[in-house]
């Protein structure tokens, strides 16, 4: 149980730096720049599900492979969190086209990269807490 409680704080942390970086990039004009259309309000009703989100994904980490390479786990383990935004997020739930290409043709590499984000400080904040 105290394994699960980690990974789920991890998770969550790495949930708000990939939510402060998506935020940061979109107030910083670089999506927009790239022509991507994700410029977020860094409000507690955007915050609050993706961390709780992040949380529940940092569960992926009880799963039992390299685990002494936690930083490599954390970039295998984002492309889950990426493939369901691009693949169900946006195109079911968001209405904005498979991978999110009706916010620009650059999306799916924007998503790539915050979830890496989340991947990495969720798989730091572990190696910290062992």
């Amino acid at each position: 149980m105290h394994k699960l409680l980690i990974f789920f704080a991890a998770g969550c942390l790495g949930a708000l730096a990939n939510s402060i970086t998506v935020w940061l990039f979109g107030n910083l004009g670089i999506t927009p720049f790239f022509g991507v259309s994700i410029t977020p309000t860094l409000s507690t009703d955007w915050l609050y599900p993706r961390i709780v989100w992040g949380g529940i994904w940092g569960l992926l980490f009880i799963l039992p492979f390299l685990s002494s390479r936690l930083l490599q786990k954390g970039v295998i383990l984002s492309l889950f969190p990426t493939a369901f935004q691009l693949f169900f997020v946006f195109p079911v739930m968001a209405d904005k086209g498979m991978a999110g290409l009706e916010l620009g043709m650059l999306t799916p590499v924007f998503v790539l990269f915050y979830n890496w984000v989340w991947g990495a400080v969720t798989a730091l904040t572990i190696k910290l807490a062992k």
